[in-house]
């Protein structure tokens, strides 16, 4: 798309700069008309390059914001993607932990008894 737009930029101005150097050599007017001529053809080239610029930036705006759009789409849904990731992983910590817990009740538990019988097996010797 910029190529195009500087494609047809240089060759606006290059027939605009042929045109009025033609002008001169050919001209069957004084030289107050041919420089009136060729004013006329210089803002008439300069109104078609302004046009030209504004419809390219117009362009670019546009295609930017789409891109932006895509872009913060693509990373909600990133993000969405993470957060549920975290979650099943942090479920999956807890229940981890939580068979870590019950695991350790139960030695604590089975060394309480085994001290208690030792205990109980000195006292009775």
């Amino acid at each position: 798309m910029a190529s195009n737009t500087g494609q047809t930029l240089l060759a606006l101005l290059t027939g605009a700069a042929i045109g009025a150097g033609l002008g001169i050599l050919y001209a069957p007017d004084k030289g107050s008309k041919t420089r009136s001529k060729i004013s006329k053809e210089t803002k008439k080239a300069q109104k078609k390059l302004q046009k030209q610029i504004k419809d390219t930036q117009s362009t670019l705006s546009e295609k930017a914001q789409k891109a932006r759009l895509s872009f913060n789409e693509k990373l909600e849904d990133t993000l969405s993607s993470a957060s549920y990731k975290a979650d099943d992983i942090l479920l999956a910590m807890e229940d981890k932990l939580e068979a870590l817990r019950r695991q350790n009740a139960k030695l604590q538990k089975d060394t309480t008894v085994a001290k208690a019988k030792t205990t109980a097996k000195k006292a009775t010797a």
